[in-house]
């Protein structure tokens, strides 16, 4: 809880802790387009990053999943 404390914007002066990160405002997925824009997201993060070169060498990512090979959790894609 100290570190929640800690955390906290302090801007906020109306709460003691703040649990979310700041700018979290979470979106309805309202279709199929939408669905799909946000696992590319996801996805593609950690290469926006720097982190890997290509989203199938992140190990905790489902994009392996996506394109037909094993991850670190057994899977079933949404979308192919």
């Amino acid at each position: 809880m100290e570190q929640l404390r800690h955390f906290k914007s302090r801007h906020k002066s109306a709460q003691t802790y703040q649990v979310w990160q700041e700018g979290f405002h979470p979106k309805a997925i309202q279709n199929e387009q939408m669905l799909m824009q946000k696992i590319e997201y996801i996805h593609y993060n950690p290469v926006r990053r720097g982190y890997v070169d290509n989203p199938e060498n992140w190990r905790y990512s489902s994009y392996r999943q996506y394109v037909g090979k094993e991850g670190l959790v057994p899977l079933e894609p949404l979308l192919i």
